[in-house]
């Protein structure tokens, strides 16, 4: 049986904002990233992009799964995970978002 891997990947673009992505080739994917004419492409005018962290899952589900959970944290949950600083990455899981306060 041919077992394929998938990866949730993530990119860091020329303007330091962040993409992730799944894929089940993380290097040749940067490369098209880079290299792609699609000019309505997200990562077209953050060029360049460069690779700075991924993970492998057997279950492609489980990619798409931590992507959308990626997609969704913050820039400083972002560098942690790139830093495998998984104490500071708990840290800012525990934190609660700032809420506006109602005037009255």
């Amino acid at each position: 049986m041919n077992q394929r891997s998938y990866w949730t990947y993530l990119l860091e673009c020329a303007d330091g904002s962040f993409y992730a992505g799944v894929t089940n080739d993380p290097i040749s994917r940067t490369r098209q990233h880079n290299e792609a004419p699609d000019k309505n492409a997200f990562t077209a005018n953050q060029r360049p992009v460069v690779l700075v962290w991924c993970e492998e899952f057997e279950d492609v589900q489980d990619a798409i799964a931590a992507e959308k959970r990626i997609k969704g944290w913050s820039r400083a949950k972002k560098i942690a995970l790139i830093e495998r600083d998984y104490e500071r990455l708990k840290m800012l899981a525990k934190k609660k978002p700032a809420t506006k306060q109602l005037s009255r």
